[in-house]
């Protein structure tokens, strides 16, 4: 594989992980139910990375596509974390962010 693709791999690799670290990191926080959308948006990143990254490592005609579907994903994950004052919250904003810009910028 091309840097340029290794390189959005391990991007997306790391939201994925940070984003299923949040997730269940959420479901332990003493309010779960004010975690509810962060929850279901980190759970739903998670598995939009991955699919990205499996398209991504198979040459798939649909790459551009889905990197457009995980970048919109990625950044409302961000933002929903973002309100939350929880470390794994906070490091999961940064994650989402880095890995929205990536894809925005490999199809561009």
């Amino acid at each position: 594989m091309e840097k340029k693709v290794m390189d959005l791999a391990t991007v997306l690799a790391n939201c994925q992980a940070m984003c299923n670290y949040c997730f269940d990191s959420c479901l332990h926080e003493e309010d779960v139910k004010m975690m509810a959308k962060c929850i279901k948006l980190d759970k739903e990143c998670a598995e939009v990375c991955s699919v990205t990254l499996s398209l991504l490592a198979s040459n798939s005609s649909f790459t551009m596509d889905i990197l457009q579907v995980c970048a919109r994903i990625c950044s409302e994950c961000a933002q929903e974390c973002k309100k939350h004052n929880n470390e794994h919250c906070q490091e999961c904003t940064k994650v989402c962010e880095h890995c929205a810009e990536a894809c925005k910028a490999y199809a561009a």
